[in-house]
């Protein structure tokens, strides 16, 4: 009989710790109840203490899931602690994770501290987190560095303190997959009282080789996978959740199952790559655009003969209808209700109704509409309520005449208009947004997406701007890249002027 594997997704979290990734809470919570359908076991929804709009995130996704656990982040502080309960309190299952350190690296380094006092910090931390709620996690940060022994005393300390799951993160992305499984095989061996808790493992990929060693702790003991949609977490990245759960599922010889339901990954996966501006690489295992796709004329044949010749798992598997119904300027609003649905976005009858009038806008302009294509037009309506909106744009330019741009915004109701020049068009149009925003605002990162299906296909435009001190990230898409970038860089100052 198969064992099973929890799946605990960080996406909220971990993932959303990416540089222009971040969610406002309307749209943490329509990822949270996608993560619900898909069937994750747990949802890390936050940082409590971290700012007052991760709190709020974790108090409305408490309310809007249901039967996924609820997990809350915490340092080894009891302001911590006291501030993730209260976040929890609409949770119908809440976990507080918290923990701390056990490296030399940190306890040097890092707390300036030493082992003996950090494992009364951890023991403490647990037993203050076990006084709000029964479900208690306790990760040791940088496990991967530590030395087995004391990581052993550390794990059976907070065990025997109540923690019912323990998590064991390769922070840093630095272990080898068989160095890792060992670790993990050495702590089910030595710790007293392992049987009572879960052994969690939460890699990182700064050698591309978190997943590897996910799969290596999970063969020898690990019963929690900390994950993350299409992969995504600071610097490299997390674990995948896809590429964890699919070879569970392509390699039944591991006797592990999971709870998630394998059709929903691919529409997630455009969900959280459209939501949080991330592009999925092509080459992405599992949901990745070329990840079934077939060039070679040997792989090719030996497809057509018999798929298995070259593809381990059916494309349908993962949500990937081979059959799916072309979307062109004569598809009607069933067939992009039916996509739309595939993709795991559910729309009222009004925002339909203006999802359709869009999609045949940009039907008239190219022969056939993709699924990054529907997942920009489903997304227009979280720019709908902005108070700042791009009214028009008027662009002179070329070869030996100076650019000129003519922009009309709309703040509130009001509509101001001004004109500039500057080097090239895309420089003109966003001085004349300056001229009319009139803030000190400078553009520190401006980012298009390469084009590769044709001349009339959407651009998709990032930008970083920097105003009063901090950062804000604007993102557009627009079969125009000229209007792209305008409407990239009022997306980012809507982030700062509300």
């Amino acid at each position: 009989m198969a064992d099973r594997l929890f799946i605990f997704d960080t996406t909220l979290r971990d993932g959303e710790q990416v540089p222009g990734c971040q969610l406002n809470t309307v749209e943490k919570i329509e990822i949270a109840k996608s993560l619900e359908t898909l069937g994750v076991d747990v949802i890390e929804a936050g940082f409590p203490v971290s700012s007052p709009g991760d709190f709020n995130s974790v108090v409305e996704i408490s309310k809007a899931v249901t039967w996924p656990t609820i997990c809350a982040l915490t340092r080894a502080v009891e302001t911590d602690i006291r501030v993730a309960a209260d976040a929890l309190k609409y949770a119908k299952h809440k976990r507080i994770h918290t923990g701390i350190g056990t490296s030399d690296y940190h306890i040097r380094h890092k707390f300036n501290s030493n082992r003996e006092e950090i494992l009364e910090r951890a023991v403490a931390c647990v037993k203050y987190a076990k006084s709000f709620v029964e479900d208690v996690q306790f990760y040791a940060e940088d496990a991967g560095r530590t030395d087995n022994e004391y990581l052993a005393r550390v794990v059976e300390a907070v065990i025997k303190a109540g923690a019912t799951v323990v998590n064991i993160p390769d922070t840093t992305g630095y272990c080898l997959p068989w160095e890792f499984g060992e670790k993990i095989k050495y702590l089910m061996e030595n710790v007293k009282g392992v049987d009572k808790a879960t052994i969690a493992v939460h890699c990182h990929n700064d050698l591309g080789m978190a997943t590897a060693n996910t799969i290596s702790a999970i063969r020898n003991g690990a019963r929690q996978a900390e994950v993350t949609i299409n992969g995504i977490g600071e610097r490299a990245g997390n674990t995948s959740l896809e590429e964890v759960v699919m070879t569970c599922r392509c390699h039944k010889d591991l006797g592990i199952e999971t709870n998630i339901n394998t059709t929903r990954i691919y529409g997630i996966s455009r969900k959280v790559s459209s939501l949080m501006n991330m592009p999925v690489q092509p080459n992405k295992a599992i949901v990745g655009r070329n990840a079934f796709a077939h060039s070679s004329g040997i792989h090719q044949d030996g497809v057509l003969k018999n798929r298995e010749s070259y593809e381990i798992m059916d494309p349908k598997d993962v949500g990937l209808d081979e059959n799916s119904i072309l979307l062109t300027a004569r598809s009607g609003r069933a067939a992009l209700k039916h996509r739309l649905s595939v993709l795991g976005i559910e729309l009222t009858k009004e925002a339909l109704d203006k999802a359709y009038e869009s999609f045949l806008k940009l039907a008239d302009h190219k022969k056939e509409i993709t699924d990054d294509d529907i997942m920009m037009i489903a997304g227009r309506h979280h720019m709908a309520n902005h108070r700042i909106k791009l009214d028009f744009l008027q662009v002179t330019s070329g070869v030996g005449v100076h650019a000129v741009a003519s922009v009309g915004l709309d703040i509130a109701g009001e509509k101001f208009e001004a004109c500039s020049s500057g080097n090239g068009p895309v420089d003109a149009a966003i001085n004349a947004v300056k001229l009319i925003i009139r803030r000190t605002m400078v553009l520190k990162e401006f980012l298009i997406q390469a084009f590769n299906k044709g001349s009339n296909d959407i651009g998709k435009v990032h930008m970083t701007v920097e105003y009063d001190g901090g950062l804000y990230y604007g993102f557009s898409a627009n079969t125009d890249i000229v209007a792209a970038s305008c409407e990239a860089f009022i997306d980012a100052i809507n982030k700062f002027i509300k």
